[in-house]
């Protein structure tokens, strides 16, 4: 099947369909605007005919109750099923003339109806006008004629379908519709004829596809707090079931009634009395019975009982027997969530073997499945016509008389009592009290309807009685006769199907959440539903479950957060205690594409206690996604086969449905969990992070405080800005130590922020927690946990919560356990979601082996000490010390023993998790379900390759990849650092980031401070005032290698400066490596950056054209070198460093380098000028070249200068504590982008 020729048809055919009809209603004087008269006779100056004023009224009331863009939406949708439904019929000739409608026999948009007119037998055919329209040679009109004819005599046997002709639908059928660039033009050529020949698919993809674009407005809606409407449900919610899981789900509850019905024939065929058999034995004959019968008919999905003990089969068998007199005839099946038909067509097909078991003709079983055993509802009107219509046709399918029979499916869209009068009430009730009661319930439980669909509570009332008087009232000659049939007759159907109970009742539900609900519908469910009212399709398993007779089957495809998530609990409660889960598919994620993760079982209505249920893992790791054919596979090659008894869930906190733990797991929860012998946190909501928290990197060290050892010793620093644990990348032991909080005196303008209202937006919690040492993670993960070491001086925000313990030796004991590979086992338990949030974390059990605690603190403290190092290697990290390539002469001997450092600690960091791992399967008891090998991708610290290409395979996913170039890059950072001063090379750590700001102070004029007394003040008292000022950059510091004194570098594509950027580098070389060892080395930073050219060359070349993008990779997009480009000429380049700005810097560039470049510009210019006139031919295209490079570059500095000159006026002071986002928007005209 051509999907993707499907979906493009289907999303373009919507549009164009609104675009057809909109345009038809336009002829009629209507649009968006406005309508005009309702009772027109005249539209521009044509005289409207009688229908036409009929019709165009009918639309105009419709417009005006239900809104313009809502009716042609519907206009639109209804032609569509339309046109679909007569596609599929002249495909699989189902249609009672048998001459198609849209194609002739080669498949060719050519309509045999208009070859073979003359021919044509339909009921209500006019061949006066068939005459006319031939005359006329008007064979667009007699086209159009012929479609409503058709459609009209299609009423009859499918009246849902084609509704009656005559009304609005009618006047709006699409202009120009034989075209080939029509709608039906494309409908033919565009989706392969044998695409509609598999009725289900075809019909289900196209409702799927037309409704996409509808869905993703609708959520584009919801991004915006815009509720889901009751019209916009259906396509929010909208999603075709995979057909292996629709059998799945089908043939293991309706074909279980049929399966246990056999099961027990034959076996003991062997011979052998029970008395003689073991228990065991018995069982295994009882299985093999059921995989025989399931195979006789076809039913590949079918997963027989479990083998039981003897108790728990006696109470299934005397369950069963009710089902063993069962008449197929009293089979009741339902979707109450049925879509276009997908699981109602494949009921109908197995609801057909089991009546052809029982010797029933197959003409005779698809009326009596229509008539006893099928039923449907659906909110959506369009789903419930193409339900409708798929039933028929499978009907159709079985029987080829069944059109004429007058047999309708019990196949409903949901409908509401809101537009009944009280006269059409007063009417049918005729004065009956028990009438008035039983239908005013009816009225009163479905009034609103659509808003809830088929979750709604309906009474059993009287149906009977109600339908004696709907035929009373059928054989009446009243006005409201058409009212009843048309109107309260089905609400009356409506309301028998949500009343009734089922044998069966199989679906997939709609998907939303409660934030995305409209208040009645939200308002509902906390009140009816309230243990499951988080998620629509978690109330419909409730609901679902009440629709079941006693002993009644539920199936459905579920989200699987009912299954874990604690807001789930006591549904869960509900479930173990009332309920037996028969088997289940746990899907994972894939099967809707990329989604949410899925689940699909079947539930038994009754409990019976300690039955064992079969479950399948279909999929190897949480979170992964897997093609649902790999899923498919997987499930015949019965892989992740688990069987697991529901009672043994309470051993867990929560009574999560964790199937796949082997029975240590399971006894390991009577431990002590980590909140019993410690305290998992969460942090800080700060309210506006981009207000108080930065990155490390961006302030002024001055007022950052690494060390405060608690809330009072951080108040009394008198600093603005601590450390904060935010979670991070994948990382273990330690690390991800990114950001500071402003937790000046005590947190003060947190502790106040407040809204426009006076209401806290803050939330400082665990306060009494702050600046202790724990153990922190990253709460958000889309894979496994990881848990770093958080010394103290560190607050915690609530992406990064914290576990705090009273003695360091369990901290580390705990830290080493959570680390290890038996963690993620019961994480899958507590916390199956991306979000490993402090309260799952917490219920963590923790078994404490005395005889291995010495063991895993001195592993875990190797491993806290080795991630470490890695982490303060690099510049990222504020305990960075030096680069470590600083190391010799030799810079190709540098990089050697820095990867092979890279290389040991990589590796025995990864012997250590592995230990670590035997030590905690020992303690838990798992040798035979783990192992304790541990990933190369999963050590995270950083392994070094000379090239991408020499990274294996094992490392590929792995976020501590570093090659050659990346080393070097981190090398040039460095060196720029050492030549901006943030470095030095006399000096190990961060020298310089801010300048010491000193308020009106007094001090003796002593000759200690001379920088100080620069600003001294002599007053007429004798004392000396000192005004604000900030420190200037010690030179000092930098002896062996002096910084850049202006604070501006220029990166030029040629020598033009003395301080260019190339030049100050190659310089820094020279001074860490030596003279004689400067161009080998040179040219190992080149050969690592790659490029062609001389050394130099290709040096200056990554300075002008990726220098600036590796920057801002490494200080995620929060640069601190700043770049001020003139564009894409490179005409002038430099960069500044931020923590050295002062107000005159863009003053100084101005006139020192961007002015000295344009003088610059103009005399190379002057000099090309003179040599192209005197060169020769080919030397003049040459200098030619040069010249027109030189000419844009000139243009591009002269409009950069003036934006300079603009900004440099304004003499702008930044405040660092502001932020690189806040100070780089200053500046924007003149810097980089940030990419």
């Amino acid at each position: 099947m051509n999907k993707g020729a499907i979906q493009r048809f289907a999303i373009w055919a919507r549009n164009e369909l609104i675009a057809q009809v909109s345009q038809r209603a336009y002829q009629y004087g209507i649009t968006k605007e406005g309508c005009g008269e309702a009772n027109a006779v005249t539209v521009g100056g044509r005289a409207l005919t009688g229908d036409e004023q009929k019709q165009r009224k009918e639309l105009v009331d419709q417009i005006r109750s239900k809104g313009y863009t809502q009716v042609m939406e519907e206009v639109a949708y209804t032609w569509f099923n339309r046109f679909i439904a007569l596609r599929f019929m002249e495909v699989n000739n189902y249609l009672p003339s048998h001459i198609r409608v849209f194609s002739d026999s080669t498949g060719a948009f050519k309509p045999e109806i208009l070859s073979d007119v003359l021919h044509l037998e339909l009921p209500g055919l006019n061949r006066e006008k068939v005459a006319e329209y031939i005359e006329s040679n008007d064979s667009e009109g007699l086209y159009r004629y012929l479609l409503l004819t058709q459609c009209n005599a299609l009423n009859d046997p499918l009246p849902r379908m084609f509704e009656k002709m005559g009304g609005y639908t009618e006047l709006l059928l699409p202009n120009n519709i034989l075209k080939q660039d029509s709608v039906l033009g494309h409908m033919v050529a565009d989706i392969p004829e044998e695409d509609w020949t598999d009725q289900v698919q075809i019909i289900g993809w196209l409702y799927q596809y037309y409704n996409s674009e509808l869905k993703d407005d609708t959520f584009a809606l919801l991004k915006k707090n815009v509720k889901i409407t009751k019209e916009r449900i259906p396509s929010a919610t909208q999603l075709f079931t995979p057909d292996w899981i629709v059998r799945y789900m089908v043939e293991n509850s309706l074909g279980r009634i049929y399966v246990d019905k056999r099961k027990n024939e034959g076996i003991y065929a062997d011979g052998r009395g029970a008395d003689e058999m073991t228990w065991e034995e018995s069982e295994a004959k009882r299985i093999a019975n059921e995989k025989y019968i399931a195979e006789q008919m076809g039913w590949k999905y079918y997963l027989p009982e479990a083998e039981q003990t003897e108790e728990v089969r006696q109470q299934l068998d005397e369950i069963q027997r009710e089902y063993a007199n069962l008449d197929v005839k009293d089979i009741k099946v339902i979707d109450p969530c049925m879509g276009s038909g997908h699981i109602l067509v494949y009921a109908f097909d197995v609801l057909m073997q089991i009546y052809e078991a029982s010797g029933y003709s197959q003409r005779d079983a698809a009326q009596s499945i229509l008539e006893n055993n099928l039923y449907g509802l659906d909110i959506d009107d369009r789903a419930a016509q193409l339900a409708y219509f798929a039933v028929m046709m499978k009907a159709r399918q079985y029987d080829r008389r069944i059109f004429s029979r007058g047999i309708q499916p019990h196949v409903y869209a949901i409908v509401e009592s809101n537009r009944l009068d009280s006269s059409s009430v007063d009417y049918f009730t005729n004065n009956d009290p028990k009438l008035e009661k039983d239908f005013g319930t009816l009225v009163d439980e479905l009034r609103d309807a659509k808003e809830y669909g088929s979750i709604l509570n309906v009474s059993q009332v009287d149906f009977a009685s109600l339908y004696a008087r709907v035929e009373e009232v059928r054989a009446d000659i009243s006005m409201f006769r058409e009212i009843v049939l048309n109107s309260i007759l089905p609400l009356i159907q409506v309301a028998e199907v949500m009343a009734q109970k089922y044998d069966v009742v199989v679906t997939n539900p709609p998907y939303m959440g409660n934030g995305g609900m409209g208040q009645k519908l939200s308002n509902y469910v906390k009140v009816a539903y309230p243990n499951s009212k988080s998620d629509l399709s978690t109330v419909f398993m409730e609901h679902t479950l009440k629709m079941c007779k006693r002993n009644g089957y539920m199936s459905m495809i579920n989200i699987p957060v009912w299954m874990f998530l604690s807001s789930y609990e006591k549904l869960r409660e509900d479930l173990l205690r009332n309920t037996t889960l028969r088997n289940m598919l746990h899907l994972g994620r894939g099967v809707f594409g990329s989604d949410f993760g899925t689940t699909a079982f079947v539930f038994s209505r009754s409990f019976t206690p300690n039955h064992r249920a079969n479950y399948r893992r279909l999929f190897e790791k949480q979170g992964a996604v897997d093609s649902l054919s790999t899923k498919e596979t997987w499930f015949f090659e019965q892989k992740g086969s688990f069987v697991s008894v529901q009672d043994e869930f309470w051993k867990i906190p929560g009574a999560p449905f964790a199937y796949w733990l082997p029975d240590n797991l399971l006894n390991a929860f009577s431990h002590e969990p980590i909140n019993g012998i410690g305290a998992a946190k969460q942090g800080l909501a700060t309210g506006d992070n981009g207000r108080f928290l930065r990155l490390w990197h961006e302030v002024n060290t001055f007022n950052v405080s690494y060390t405060a050892q608690s809330r009072q010793e951080a108040q009394e620093s008198g600093k603005k800005w601590f450390p904060c644990n935010k979670g991070g990348s994948f990382r273990k032991w330690y690390g991800n130590n990114d950001f500071l909080v402003n937790w000046k005196n005590d947190g003060e303008e947190i502790r106040a922020f407040k809204d426009e209202n006076g209401k806290l937006r803050s939330r400082p919690q665990n306060m009494d927690f702050y600046f202790r040492e724990g153990i922190t993670w990253s709460t958000l993960s889309i894979g496994q946990l990881s848990m770093r070491f958080s010394p103290k001086g560190h607050l915690f925000e609530t992406k990064g919560s914290v576990l705090f313990f009273n003695s360091e030796e369990m901290l580390i004991y705990v830290l080493g356990l959570v680390n290890s590979v038996v963690i993620y086992e019961l994480l899958q338990v507590l916390c199956p979601t991306v979000d490993f949030h402090e309260g799952p974390i917490g219920k963590i059990p923790v078994l404490i082996s005395h005889d291995d605690m010495d063991l895993v603190i001195r592993v875990v403290h190797q491993n806290i000490e080795a991630s470490k190092q890695d982490w303060d290697s690099y510049e990222t990290s504020w305990d960075f010390k030096q680069s470590l390539l600083v190391n010799g002469k030799n810079l190709t001997a540098a990089y050697t023993a820095w990867k092979q450092e890279c290389e040991d600690r990589f590796q025995q960091l990864k012997k250590n998790e592995e230990e670590l791992n035997r030590i905690f399967i020992d303690i838990y008891g798992l040798q035979d379900e783990l192992t304790p090998d541990v990933a190369d991708k999963d050590v995270t610290v950083h392994r070094v390759f000379d090239r991408k290409d020499d990274v294996p395979e094992s490392m590929k996913g792995s976020n501590y990849v570093r090659t050659m170039r990346d080393e070097i890059v981190s090398l040039i950072s460095y060196a720029v650092g050492c030549m901006f001063g943030r470095y030095s090379l006399d000096k190990p750590g961060l020298v310089f980031a801010g300048y010491s700001k000193i308020e009106q102070t007094t001090k003796t004029l002593d000759g200690d401070d001379p920088e100080l007394e620069k600003f001294a003040k002599q007053n007429a008292d004798g004392s000396v005032s000192y005004g604000s000022y900030y420190h200037e950059v010690n030179q000092a510091n930098y002896k062996s290698f002096p910084i850049d004194t202006d604070n501006i570098i220029p990166i030029c594509d040629d020598d033009y400066f003395d301080d260019d950027i190339t030049g100050r580098f190659v310089k820094w070389v020279e001074t860490v490596y030596g003279k004689e060892t400067l161009e080998e080395n040179l040219k190992f930073i080149a050969d690592a950056l790659g490029g062609k050219g001389m050394p130099r060359e290709v040096i200056r070349s990554y300075f002008l054209n990726d220098f600036y993008a590796d920057h801002l990779k490494t200080y995620q997009k929060r640069p601190i070198y700043w770049l001020f480009d003139s564009g894409k000429k490179n005409g002038f380049k430099a960069l500044i460093y931020m923590h050295r700005y002062q107000s005159d810097l863009l003053a100084r560039m101005r006139t020192d380098y961007v002015h000295e470049q344009q003088e610059r510009y103009r005399t190379q210019l002057t000099h090309l000028a003179d040599a192209i006139e005197h060169a020769g031919a080919a030397e003049r295209v040459k200098l030619t070249k040069q010249q027109k490079k030189l000419q844009e570059q000139a243009l591009e500095i002269q409009k950069y200068e003036e934006k300079v000159h603009h900004l440099a006026d304004q003499n702008i002071q930044i405040d660092l504590d502001d932020g690189v986002k806040h100070n780089y928007e200053l500046f924007a005209d003149v810097l980089a982008r940030i990419k």
